[in-house]
């Protein structure tokens, strides 16, 4: 596992395509399906083509990504956060999910904030980004509480809907 960085509760780590299983329970969770959409994945093969696709082609190519947050003392993962590189936008924002039996404990927010200092000190990104619908107000919360200000509104072309802007 290449850890990325600790917190007290949390181990962030790159992805792996062993972790398929968890993938595949994450991305078809009520909110991932609400708020960010059915990514078609329905088998664990699915799952590992995401992972190889989506998570270690920007590892590869940006030099970071969307990392699997795990529990410290088992190891299990939990959900995940980290940053994306939208082609409709000019810098890379910051992402994240939870399994329904974590959210509301914390752990996003701890997740978050320790990798926004990785992304400003190590990964020099600046600013940061943050966008959701107007819908999901927890992650509109957790974006004002992490730091990030509402400065605006976007509608990338290929999507439907507006999203609100947040940044650094």
């Amino acid at each position: 596992m290449k850890i990325i960085v600790e917190t007290e509760r949390l181990i962030i780590a790159e992805a792996k395509v062993e972790d398929s299983k968890f993938f595949k329970k994450l991305l078809n969770s009520p909110n991932w399906l609400e708020f960010i959409g059915d990514r078609g994945i329905k088998t664990e093969k699915h799952a590992e083509n995401y992972i190889k696709s989506s998570l270690i082609s920007s590892y590869n190519s940006n030099g970071y990504g969307l990392y699997k947050m795990c529990l410290k003392q088992s190891l299990q993962p939990i959900g995940i956060c980290g940053f994306v590189k939208r082609d409709y936008l000019d810098h890379p924002d910051i992402g994240f999910a939870t399994l329904p039996a974590f959210e509301g404990k914390g752990y996003t927010y701890e997740a978050c904030m320790t990798l926004l200092q990785y992304g400003k000190k190590i990964l020099r990104l600046n600013p940061i980004l943050g966008i959701t619908t107007s819908e999901n107000v927890k992650s509109q919360r957790l974006l004002t509480k992490i730091g990030l200000t509402e400065s605006g509104t976007l509608k990338p072309n290929s999507e439907k809907e507006e999203y609100l802007l947040f940044s650094t």
